[in-house]
């Protein structure tokens, strides 16, 4: 088990509180209504699952109840960073080399 810290609560609190959502900064498309069958696919079904770090989605579901960004190493498990929804990473995924 690992603490995460909720960037709204301002404080750490046990995994089980938060709910992972997938990754983080997935632009909805402009016009849902224009898109074809397959780039709606793309939208909805394919996203990145790198061995190493990530920009992922949470929820702190039982408490807050606010969405926010980690950055974390799937590898490790070690949370880089914690940002609110609207801020941009300081840690950049493509730029860190994994373990």
């Amino acid at each position: 088990m690992f603490h995460i810290y909720c960037p709204h609560c301002s404080e750490y609190r046990e995994e089980e509180e938060f709910h992972y959502h997938g990754q983080a900064h997935i632009a909805r498309p402009l016009d849902p209504d224009s898109c074809t069958d397959e780039e709606w696919g793309n939208y909805m079904f394919f996203r990145k699952n790198p061995k190493g770090i990530h920009h992922e989605l949470w929820d702190h579901a039982a408490g807050c109840r606010k969405f926010f960004n980690v950055t974390r190493n799937t590898v490790t498990y070690e949370i880089k960073e914690v940002y609110k929804i609207g801020e941009q990473p300081k840690v950049v995924a493509d730029a860190v080399p994994s373990k």
